[in-house]
């Protein structure tokens, strides 16, 4: 078939009657994520954690990955408690052995990877004119390297995958000016511009990866702010509040779950109305 002198292939719904393509089964697998495995990094707190309490509520197997074993291990009893399968693993973003550690450990304990959430970050801030090159580095590394390297490891499994996905955590800061934190923002744009080009190169894998851009959210990389900041934040948004992490959780599982098998290559802002487009 050719529309407008291209050529397409004709899949799925189109041509079927607008009443007949989605009856309850369909529509009770839409978020469904029964059976699959997630790897959530920075998911022992903030926005990680209520993302990964979102999956397993979703029926999914959820690794937990952050620095500090006690809090890996902690989160994933939380997850357990809730009725999920789920375990921690210790994981520095900014070690690639580390990585490969935790693809390997995932694989070991759930059989493969279906789904990675790059959630964890590194909000150094310096002024521009007052760059150290130990900040610039450690940010990139965790920020952008870390994120790249995980999802290169667990290609191999996400290829596999009939439902894979990528979602990486980005910031309305890779949109907006960014006085003081532009080490933390620039890198929250290149992590976006990864997503672009994942996207198009896994495609033809099956594998879907769009970004997550937060606005000011209630986590303690926000309450590290001083009050006058936090406020002002708060009030740059139409809805004049911070987001609680959980307002975080639909958008993730929009873009894991089948609900959203159409999307691939976007960024959905999720800041209260405070970013022009």
């Amino acid at each position: 078939m050719r529309v407008g002198g291209w050529p397409i292939t004709v899949t799925g719904r189109v041509g079927r009657d607008s009443l007949s393509g989605v009856d309850r089964s369909t529509f009770d697998r839409l978020f469904d994520m029964t059976d699959r495995t997630v790897i959530v990094t920075g998911g022992t707190r903030g926005i990680g954690l209520s993302l990964a309490e979102g999956f397993v509520l979703a029926g999914a197997r959820v690794v937990v990955a952050s620095r500090k074993p006690e809090a890996c291990e902690r989160a994933a009893a939380h997850l357990r408690e809730l009725g999920g399968q789920a375990i921690g693993v210790p994981t520095h973003l900014g070690d690639p052995d580390g990585l490969q550690a935790l693809v390997a450990a995932t694989v070991e304990e759930f059989g493969g990877i279906d789904v990675v959430v790059n959630n964890a970050a590194n909000a150094l801030a310096q002024p521009i004119g007052r760059f150290t090159t130990d900040a610039l580095a450690k940010s990139y590394e965790v920020n952008v390297r870390g994120p790249v390297l995980l999802v290169q490891d667990a290609l191999p499994y996400l290829r596999q995958s009939d439902h894979a996905a990528v979602i990486n955590m980005v910031s309305v800061g890779a949109f907006n000016f960014a006085s003081f934190t532009s080490i933390y923002s620039s890198n929250k744009a290149a992590l976006m511009s990864f997503t672009r080009s994942m996207a198009a190169e896994f495609a033809p894998l099956g594998i879907r990866v769009n970004a997550i851009a937060p606005g000011p959210v209630d986590t303690d990389m926000m309450r590290n702010n001083p009050p006058e900041a936090i406020a002002a934040m708060a009030n740059s948004t139409l809805l004049k509040r911070l987001a609680s992490p959980d307002e975080i959780v639909g958008t993730a599982l929009l873009l894991a779950s089948d609900a959203g098998s159409y999307i691939t290559g976007t960024v959905i802002v999720v800041d209260g109305g405070g970013t022009p487009l």
